[in-house]
């Protein structure tokens, strides 16, 4: 049985992955910036996995792979300089986030996956300011976060309700295919080795 949920993790987590590294191909692709499913599977594994190793590599991994693809097929839309750390950082903080989550239930799950898209795009928007596009200064800091500020588009874009909206969507679907595949195939487990 222990060989069998631990193949079966496995497989879970490389379905993550592929899911989060598909989805933001498509992203660029459609010019839907930040709408995905990377800091819902990022709440995702911080709640439900067991294996913490798991949990902080499964997102990471995808915007790895992602970002590897991305300057593949766009040099520089990959690797975009220091911000990009703050990016990585944002994930495993929204991992943490999630492992503090217990078990999700809706209304406790709505406000984990706002406060996943608010530490990210704390975060995120942080690294923009080191990158300095503002000036380092404390005016740079409040331009960085007023130029991030949900009714801040680009080409009528808002990577704000963009991440947003699709957080708190992927969040419910994620972790609502997780339940009823758990109570239709498995013995209703809590987590996932």
């Amino acid at each position: 049985m222990k060989q069998s949920n631990n193949t079966r993790t496995l497989i879970f987590c490389a379905v993550l992955v592929a899911l989060a590294v598909i989805s933001r191909m498509v992203n660029a692709e459609m010019h839907w910036y930040n709408f995905g499913p990377l800091v819902a599977i990022s709440l995702f594994s911080g709640a439900l996995l067991k294996n913490k190793s798991f949990a902080y590599i499964i997102p990471l991994a995808a915007y790895l792979i992602s970002d590897i693809f991305l300057e593949i097929t766009s040099p520089g839309a990959g690797f975009y300089g220091i911000s990009q750390f703050f990016v990585y950082g944002g994930m495993a903080l929204v991992v943490l986030l999630g492992s503090q989550m217990g078990k999700p239930k809706a209304m406790k799950l709505l406000g984990y996956s706002i406060g996943g898209s608010l530490v990210f795009w704390l975060i995120s928007n942080l690294g923009v300011f080191f990158a300095g596009y503002y000036g380092l200064s404390l005016s740079g800091l409040a331009t960085t976060y007023l130029m991030a500020i949900p009714f801040y588009t680009v080409n009528g874009t808002s990577f704000f309700i963009n991440q947003f909206v699709g957080d708190v969507i992927f969040s419910g679907v994620l972790f609502g295919a997780f339940s009823l595949a758990n109570n239709v195939f498995f013995q209703k487990e809590t987590a996932i080795n």
